[in-house]
């Protein structure tokens, strides 16, 4: 037989728990304890206290929801106070009488996490809260509670949280339950469409009851929405089709989205989750303000064709791409930190700071760290370095380039890393970090560079995924994700990468690091030249842009420090290429206004700054509206600017800043001409493409058949 969520030994009324929020707590976890659901009142205290300290769960009407996933308890529990005296929760409009600790356990069981989400959902409604506070017996309160969320079924020994799109458990959901994708249409046809992200750390309480805010707030607006929570019960992805016909995204979030990506080009609304729920209303007058705002901010990159998704459904090549996006997306900040910090440090210290020293003791940025201090810096002057190079700057200089350099190389190191540990999470979720991330550093044990760090990522994202779906008995459940998962997987992979796949990927990549060099010269550069600028082009921020970059930025990471090394030039061709979109259509409305629309000649104004920046999404609102005659003469435009840069030797040390980065770049003027080239060729392509097709209703047909 089932254990209920709640029963009358965990309801507690019109008691004083203590003096503030701590203590009232730790009395609910004793409550917890003394009715033998926690053999652990204090660790269950504790988590639920380290849940408090990221944001306080104090709502408003005088509620309070602490809350927590914890290894204390085996099945999900809810302990009631009603208080008397209120206490503190951090409610904006004041303190709270009603308190619910909400205790799953660690290993998540989807069932009754899905018990969770309706109680959450039925905290937002005044009859509901009101009923409690007239309750006149424990009794009472234990039957409200059940009324809302029925009867507790039999718990599955299988953890919940383990895919990491949630579909797998969300599949499991009975169909009378609370469902992770909801919408809810009282508006006309004309009223603008929303779509949702709803999110918090622990996934149980916060993310549902903003779902259920947010949708009743636009009930009162007559706008249609259609919220998707990403909780712990599972999530139910929108569908490929509500997205698309969606007119602003709200993401009501307190951790990382997933599959963001879907939202590319979408007019953005963001913020913590609490907004949701204390002014869901104004989110709701904010989303659709921003729906017909040519100005607003966008969510980044490029939207993805809907062909591989289906009802919510990944398709084989759909969730690859978004395995290996995630992978490459939390990657990109190491790199742009560490190559940014390196290209510093040469404009502080010269390349020579990255040389080693004539007598083999080493690089000569750590032998200033040996030797000094930045009060007493050594002098430039005594260190000797290979090929007869000297430090060309002062004492303090030298010793600033020598941290900077320092900084850069230790971001650069979490490079691959951060890929296959992000791959893996993408894959298994959060039970698949931390072997993914010791497979990217077997990679560099093994040299197998980024090969390694993908394969090793997918090797691990797929076996951490595979032992969190074993049947497991209800004692180990919340030892799987933090101590099991992480361990086998560790073993099993890394026994993988060392022994069978580390030689032969090793030498993959010195065979392709030879390749690349040949490529680098002469007509095979310019030929790869043109080929990175025409993906770069192509989707604007999508899979081939990335691919491109990745491809850019690993190499740049071996090669950052070196004095000539054709990864330069491709991270050169690569920036520049992306640069070309945005500023060429910038061009394009500056030229000929009357062939745009009045808000693309506004985010024409921003364009300007945007490729400046090398951020080519500054281009998807021109490509959305007119892809079959903006499209081609852009990736015109990038071939000839990736074309020209191979051609003329440019190389560039940075990773990311567009024309802010030109103290990293070697041949400036080479720079230059290839970008301003591109971008000519391109404004006119799309200046030429427009006016042979100027009629308004021709334009239309060309978009939607693109389309």
């Amino acid at each position: 037989m089932s254990t209920p969520l709640i029963d009358r030994a965990l309801v507690r009324l019109d008691d004083d728990l203590g003096d503030d929020k701590s203590a009232v707590i730790r009395s609910l976890a004793e409550v917890v304890a003394a009715a033998g659901r926690s053999g652990n009142a204090s660790g269950l205290a504790d988590d639920a206290l380290a849940r408090e300290s990221t944001s306080p769960t104090g709502l408003p009407g005088g509620i309070a929801i602490p809350h927590c996933r914890t290894a204390h308890v085996e099945v999900a529990t809810l302990a009631f106070a009603r208080l008397n005296p209120p206490r503190d929760f951090g409610a904006k409009d004041g303190p709270a009488d009603l308190a619910f600790l909400i205790a799953a356990p660690a290993g998540g069981d989807a069932t009754h996490l899905q018990l969770l989400t309706k109680l959450a959902r039925a905290l937002v409604k005044k009859d509901f809260t009101e009923a409690l506070r007239r309750a006149q017996t424990e009794d009472e309160v234990v039957e409200l509670v059940t009324g809302v969320v029925g009867t507790a079924p039999e718990p599955s020994a299988t953890p919940a949280a383990t895919p990491s799109a949630g579909a797998a458990a969300a599949a499991a959901a009975p169909a009378s339950s609370a469902a992770d994708t909801t919408s809810t249409s009282t508006g006309s046809s004309s009223a603008p469409r929303l779509v949702a992200i709803t999110a918090c750390p622990t996934g149980i309480a916060h993310t549902y009851m903003a779902a259920e805010a947010l949708e009743a707030a636009a009930g009162r607006a007559g706008v249609e929405i259609s919220v998707e929570t990403q909780g712990s019960a599972g999530s139910t992805p929108l569908s490929q089709a509500t997205i698309a016909g969606a007119d602003a995204v709200i993401f009501a979030t307190d951790v990382g989205v997933k599959d963001r990506a879907r939202f590319a080009g979408k007019p953005m609304v963001a913020s913590g989750v609490k907004r949701a729920i204390d002014d869901s209303d104004g989110m709701i007058r904010d989303a659709v303000a921003a729906a017909s705002n040519p100005s607003a901010p966008r969510v980044e990159g490029t939207a993805s064709a809907g062909a591989d998704a289906h009802e919510g459904k990944e398709s084989i090549g759909l969730k690859t791409r978004r395995v290996l996006m995630t992978g490459v997306s939390y990657m990109i900040p190491f790199v742009a930190a560490g190559g940014l910090l390196i290209a510093l440090s040469f404009l502080l210290g010269g390349y020579q700071i990255a040389l080693a020293t004539a007598d083999g003791a080493g690089g000569v940025a750590g032998q200033i760290f040996a030797n000094g201090s930045i009060l007493n810096p050594p002098d430039p002057g005594q260190f000797e370095l290979i090929n007869d190079q000297t430090l060309p700057n002062s004492a303090l200089l030298t010793y600033l380039a020598a941290a900077l350099l320092t900084l850069g190389g230790a971001a650069f190191g979490f490079l691959v890393p951060a890929l296959a540990g992000y791959i893996a999470y993408a894959i298994a979720d959060r039970p698949g970090i931390a072997p993914g991330f010791v497979m990217g550093a077997i990679a560099g044990t093994t040299q197998s560079g980024f090969l390694g760090g993908i394969i090793g990522g997918v090797l691990a994202g797929v076996i951490a995924a595979k032992i969190g779906g074993l049947k497991t008995p209800a004692w180990l459940r919340g030892l799987m994700p933090v101590l099991v998962i992480p361990l086998l997987t560790t073993l099993i992979a890394g026994f993988i990468m060392l022994v069978v796949l580390g030689k032969p990927l090793a030498e993959l990549m010195t065979a392709l690091n030879d390749g690349l060099t040949s490529l680098s010269d002469g007509g095979a550069g310019i030929l790869l030249g043109v080929i990175l600028g025409l993906m770069m082009a192509f989707d604007m921020g999508g899979p081939l842009n990335k691919t491109a970059y990745l491809f850019a930025t690993t190499g740049l990471a071996a090669a950052a420090t070196a004095t000539d090394a054709p990864q330069l030039l491709i991270m050169a061709a690569v920036m520049l290429a992306g640069m070309v979109p945005p500023l060429a259509l910038a061009l394009a409305t500056v030229v000929r206004p009357g062939l745009f629309t009045a808000p693309e000649r506004e985010n024409g104004k921003a364009a300007w700054l945007l490729g400046a920046s090398f951020i080519t999404e500054g281009a998807i609102p021109f490509a959305a509206a007119d892809p079959l005659r903006v499209i081609p003469p852009i990736m015109a435009g990038s071939a000839v600017t990736g074309a020209l840069s191979m051609g003329l030797d440019v190389g560039l040390r940075a990773p990311h800043g567009g024309i802010f980065v030109l103290f990293a770049v070697d041949n400036v003027l080479g720079f230059l001409i290839a970008l301003v080239a591109g971008t000519l060729v391109a404004a006119a392509g799309v200046i030429a493409l427009k006016s042979l097709t100027e009629d308004k209703a021709e334009i239309e047909q060309l978009s939607k058949v693109a389309v």
